[in-house]
């Protein structure tokens, strides 16, 4: 096969799986290179006290994106990975004791408002619900399907004469005003907000459009057999049926390139690989440092004010009694301002911390099975992307595991630390594990209604050097980096076709068409 079939991913997370399943199936050899020992990205695994928990995320949302992808390479996804919808969304406490299930069904939600707060806030969240579902109704074609758009290029794909549409987009209007006009209920206020920080952003900054987060929720989200680490293990065993080569535990020092576009990149340790085209999946702020600098590339890192949030997070095996946990549970703060303002503004953790649990041993109704003693679990804490400059120390660390304990005792559950195992990874960890990041585990934060089109698309400046991940379009989360490896497999695939054909036109007219 000629070098110009040649295709090298770098980065076995979800974008990066996705183009070598969909460059692989569209008749490219594919070679994957990846510093760590497994694939996943932050879909990653650790073993706590014997025992593997998910470290990453923990929701799978947008089926559809990975049926696609799985009947590209030929494949069944259902006939390859359990998944199993979940009833129960989320279970939600707050310190004064109350306590919230939001549901699949927008009534059977509706209804548990109205018993939680009052008829009117039902009614908000039913405004809510379809709001949220037009948007993403708007956006999925026009944006969040289709290669990066800029502002005029969306309006043209929605329709420059449908200003409903574009109009019910909210996109300068900030998330929390917009929920003010669905609830009266601060409460409700705050939980809404919280898909705001699926993005790393506050929901003080972000715009309304972020609101289409609730929609793809209610679309349905799943519960993997495996946890989401074995999603990457089932995208990695397609990926190998259709020829991929996997590389672990190989880092890339530098992407070469000359006049006519890449021609390859070199590991550490020296040795080289040749190729004409390359897909990068990693974070954007890592590339300059890899490829000759952001004017090459042209793109740029993101500023360190413009990142979005990063993590403290607590993988753990522990007893625990009281509040019933389900399999997503959420316990917020008193002062969602406060703390938001602490993390966006004052850049430093808020004492009392909105603390997110996977119980990964649960059932979307929150059963554990027969037996289990101590049961997994991931704690998530927002936090500051300052891990390229803090490194949070073993006190520190305690101190924000002792908060997070005596928040969850004040909302009522309690965690035994007497027989707890517990493995933390904080902002520098994450900057370890996914360099240039400074920790943030989003890429740009999505504040104002700009921050969307800053994205790079699937092409940079160097010829045959394409994007995937969460950084770029059309964003974060593993639905989300998962298309922008469709969509950077695509771009390979339309240029390397446009190439051919430019060569057959030259040979046949004599005279060269590229």
């Amino acid at each position: 096969m000629p070098l110009a079939e040649n295709v090298i991913v770098v980065g076995a997370g979800a974008g990066g799986l996705a183009a070598a399943i969909s460059a692989a199936a569209s008749g490219f050899r594919v070679t994957v290179v990846e510093r760590a020992q497994a694939p996943g990205g932050k879909m990653r695994q650790i073993n706590v006290g014997g025992q593997d928990i998910d470290a990453g995320p923990t929701v799978l949302t947008m089926r559809w994106v990975f049926e696609r992808l799985f009947a590209m390479a030929g494949a069944d996804l259902g006939a390859r990975i359990g998944l199993r919808p979940a009833r129960l969304l989320a279970r939600h406490g707050w310190r004064d004791g109350a306590r919230l299930d939001l549901f699949a069904s927008v009534e059977e939600s509706a209804r548990a408002i109205a018993d939680f707060s009052n008829r009117e806030n039902a009614e908000g969240y039913r405004r809510f619900a379809a709001q949220s579902a037009a948007m993403f109704a708007t956006l999925k074609p026009s944006y969040i399907d289709a290669q990066r758009p800029g502002p005029l290029t969306l309006m043209t794909r929605i329709g420059l004469l449908n200003l409903g549409d574009q109009l019910a987009l909210r996109p300068l209007s900030s998330m929390w005003s917009a929920l003010g006009d669905c609830f009266t209920d601060p409460r409700l206020r705050q939980l809404f907000g919280r898909y705001a920080t699926y993005c790393g952003s506050s929901p003080f900054l972000a715009p309304a459009t972020l609101m289409l987060v609730a929609h793809v929720e209610q679309d349905g989200v799943w519960l993997c057999d495996g946890g989401m680490h074995g999603l990457a293990r089932g995208m990695e065993h397609l990926a190998r049926e259709l020829g991929v080569n996997f590389r672990y535990e190989a880092e890339v020092t530098q992407i070469q390139s000359g006049r006519n576009g890449v021609t390859g990149l070199t590991l550490k340790g020296g040795e080289r690989l040749a190729a004409a085209s390359i897909i990068f999946n990693g974070d954007v702020s890592a590339l300059a440092g890899l490829a000759g600098g952001a004017g090459r590339s042209g793109v740029a890192p993101t500023p360190r004010t413009a990142r979005s949030l990063s993590a403290v997070t607590f993988a753990m095996t522990a007893r625990t009694s009281g509040f019933p946990l389900a399999h997503h549970s959420v316990f917020f703060s008193d002062d969602c301002a406060s703390e938001f303002d602490m993390l966006t503004g004052r850049r430093t953790m808020p004492p009392v911390p909105t603390t997110y649990i996977c119980a990964q041993d649960r059932d979307d109704q929150g059963l554990l099975p027969t037996g289990v003693d101590r049961e997994r679990m991931l704690f998530i804490l927002n936090a500051p992307a300052d891990g390229d400059t803090k490194t949070f120390t073993t006190k520190e660390t305690g101190q924000c595991l002792d908060q997070a304990l005596t928040h969850l005792s004040a909302c009522g559950l309690e965690v035994d630390r007497t027989a707890m195992e517990v493995t933390p990874t904080t902002p520098d960890r994450f900057h370890q594990l996914f360099p240039g990041t400074g920790g943030a585990l989003y890429g740009p934060a999505a504040h104002g209604f700009m921050a969307s089109f800053r994205r790079p698309g699937s092409r940079t400046r160097i010829p045959g050097l394409y994007l995937a991940g969460g950084s770029t379009h059309p964003g974060p989360g593993v639905p989300m980096a998962t298309l922008s490896g469709m969509l950077a497999a695509e771009s390979l695939a339309k240029d390397r076709a446009s190439t051919r054909s430019s060569r057959r036109a030259a040979i046949s007219g004599g005279m060269s068409t590229a």
